[in-house]
């Protein structure tokens, strides 16, 4: 069992198995790109098999999320889905993606023994999208969504970051939308964990400010925290149900307490927290020829030291090192 020195156990495990990205959305990286991690740095399609085979069978985790960079740059992701699927006990398995390359690959996903998928999508303009990820895939991202949906990949949930001056605006079309196609939409509050450091607290778009946008056209119904459990989003009924809408509200109201999170990063690091400035190394232990019962060890011991929160609420709070493309989300 992972667990940690206030009683929270991690059953949710976050794989990150690429920090390659084709997009360049502004709140990430800069338009350049990043210094991408060499080959022999990465996990090998072997090692994270048998790392989350260990977090499975032995250490309690019963849920696992796919994350990137971009997981479908992944040569190898149908093939660790699937391997990962004949595990028991077999664990839930679902993916974050920006959604271009789901239309060739959502099927077979799907057949492979994925769940669901999370898709961002920040704006329904085509020209915002363009301005966001310094790309123009908008039509491939609402393809992509569309197939996952008809291949099953169920429940689809839209994640949207809303920037001030560019798409601050769009709340309720997005909602409304995601409502008229069957998709969860959620909204996540802007993080620290760009590359370039350029986040910034005073005006960034809350989730107050969201909710307080969404009612002008919607009757939103507080679902309650029992319903929440430790899922990060905080979910409202819309309109008497039966759909629901999240807000993620990872700065203004930290969900730290109920965290069941442990994160994998795509070069074989535990970290215990997405604003965690420590990381855990079980790749060189790995690839010195350690047995399972000594990573699950490993394991333990950085999930033991995780932090009561993130830091956020602490003026001296300082960004991560590595940004989300690094660390998966």
């Amino acid at each position: 069992m992972l667990i940690d020195t206030y009683g929270r156990v991690a059953t949710d495990l976050r794989v990150s198995l690429t920090d390659r990205c084709n997009l360049r959305c502004t709140y990430c990286m800069p338009e350049e790109g990043l210094q991408w991690l060499a080959k022999p740095d990465l996990l090998t399609d072997d090692e994270i098999v048998r790392l989350i085979g260990i977090a499975v069978t032995d250490l309690g985790v019963t849920e696992v999320r796919f994350t990137g960079g971009e997981p479908l740059l992944r040569p190898g992701l149908v093939g660790i889905v699937e391997r990962c699927a004949a595990l028991a006990p077999r664990p839930k398995m679902s993916l974050t993606t920006n959604g271009i390359g789901l239309k060739r690959t959502a099927t077979a996903l799907k057949a492979a023994g994925l769940d669901r998928v999370n898709v961002s999508l920040d704006t329904l303009r085509p020209d915002v999208f363009k301005t966001l990820t310094r790309r123009d895939r908008h039509h491939d991202v609402i393809d992509g969504m569309a197939a996952a949906r008809d291949a099953g990949l169920t429940p689809v949930k839209v994640n949207a970051v809303l920037m001030p001056g560019l798409n601050d605006d769009e709340a309720p079309d997005l909602l409304a939308w995601a409502v008229e196609n069957e998709y969860e939409m959620r909204f996540i509050e802007q993080m620290p964990l760009d590359a370039q450091h350029g986040w910034k607290r005073d005006g960034m778009i809350t989730a107050g400010d969201i909710l307080e946008s969404l009612r002008t056209r919607f009757t939103l119904t507080a679902e309650g925290e029992d319903e929440r459990g430790s899922a990060p989003a905080e979910r409202w009924i819309v309109d008497g149900g039966p759909h629901r809408v999240g807000v993620i509200a990872s700065v203004t109201r930290p969900f730290c307490r109920a965290c069941d999170r442990t994160r994998l990063t795509a070069d074989g690091q535990v970290r215990t927290c997405l604003f965690a400035r420590e990381e855990s190394d079980l790749r060189g232990a790995l690839r010195s020829g350690a047995p399972d019962e000594e990573i699950a060890r490993l394991w333990k011991l950085a999930m033991w030291g995780k932090k009561a929160g993130s830091g956020l609420d602490d003026p001296s709070f300082l960004q991560p090192d590595r940004p989300m493309s690094a660390i998966g989300g």
